[in-house]
Order: C-alpha cells, then sequence, then structure tokens
C-alpha cells in the first residue's frame, strides 16, 4: 500500500475533516454569540485527536468528539432562515385562521338564511291551514250554487223547448187564421 505525501496527504486530511464541520453548524452557539472567533488555517484547524479514556470498568475505551468552530455565516444564515421559516409558517397559521373565521361566519349566515326560510315556511303552512278552513266554511255555500246552477240549466232548457213550442203554437194559429 502507497502512502500520501505533501499536498495529498493535505487533500486527504481536509477531506476527512469535512463532516465535522458540517456537525459543527448543527452544533453552533446561539446567532448572537460572540462572532469574533475566526477559523484557523492548515495544522492549527486540524480536530485535536479523540481523546482515548481508560474507566474503570473493564477497560473500554471512549472517544470525545472534535468540534470546530461555526462559521459566523453559517450563524448568521441559520438565524435568518429560522427567522424567515418562522415567519412563513406564522403567515400560513394565520391564512388558516382567515379561513377558518370565514367558513364560521358562512355557516353562521347559512344557519341565519335557514332559521328565516322556516319561518317562511310555518307562516305558509298557517295561512294554506287557514285557507283551507275557510274553503270548509264556504263549502254547503259552493254546494248550494252548483245546486242553483244545475236548476238554471234545467229551466233554460224548458224556456228553449217552451220557446220552440210557442213558435209552433204561433205558426199553427197563423195557418187556422189564414183558412
Amino acid at each position: 500500500m502507497a502512502t500520501a505525501t505533501g499536498d495529498e496527504a493535505a487533500a486527504m486530511d481536509s477531506i476527512s475533516r469535512a463532516p465535522a464541520a458540517h456537525l459543527s453548524a448543527l452544533n453552533a452557539p446561539e446567532a448572537g454569540a460572540s462572532q469574533t472567533e475566526t477559523p484557523l488555517d492548515g495544522a492549527e484547524a486540524a480536530a485535536p485527536a479523540p481523546k482515548k479514556s481508560t474507566s474503570g470498568d473493564g477497560g473500554v475505551e471512549t472517544a470525545e468528539e472534535a468540534v470546530e468552530p461555526a462559521d459566523p455565516d453559517i450563524n448568521e444564515l441559520c438565524s435568518d432562515m429560522f427567522e424567515k421559516m418562522s415567519v412563513f409558517l406564522q403567515g400560513e397559521l394565520t391564512a388558516t385562521c382567515e379561513d377558518y373565521r370565514l367558513l364560521e361566519n358562512m355557516n353562521k349566515l347559512t344557519s341565519l338564511k335557514y332559521m328565516e326560510m322556516k319561518d317562511i315556511s310555518i307562516n305558509i303552512s298557517r295561512n294554506l291551514q287557514d285557507l283551507n278552513n275557510k274553503y270548509a266554511s264556504l263549502q254547503p255555500y259552493l254546494d248550494q250554487i252548483n245546486e242553483i246552477e244545475e236548476h238554471v240549466t234545467s229551466l233554460e232548457q224548458s224556456a228553449y223547448k217552451l220557446d220552440a213550442y210557442s213558435k209552433k203554437l204561433e205558426a199553427r194559429f197563423k195557418k187556422l187564421e189564414k183558412r
């Protein structure tokens, strides 16, 4: 196996530290923390070697994670992102609340309209009942009117027959007069 020298070794070393940089961005202090820290170059930025400690419980080794100071730009960007995300979520929640208020108002108005329609239908039903009662009270008079109409019709028929008979008599009388 070949060993890396010079520039190759430095490149490999920086690649192996890249995941630690991502972890340090996640574990970065608050945006209000001191931002005067500057990243270190080359060997100075190297993470300290993991410390091995042997505890008294049977020789188990533990390692401590190397943490690099976070870049101030990352802290600002994260803070900005969280603020904007907060504004976005607040807007979404506000819009949802407004939608529910609108729906609630629409339901109230619909309920009022249905109550008005119920009152109108009750009035119509009451008026229809009154009309039915009046019609029932007028029914004997309507029956009398129908009976009178039948009598008038029969009288009219009798009058036509009488008229026809009187014309025949008149014609006979004139015929007899001429003789």
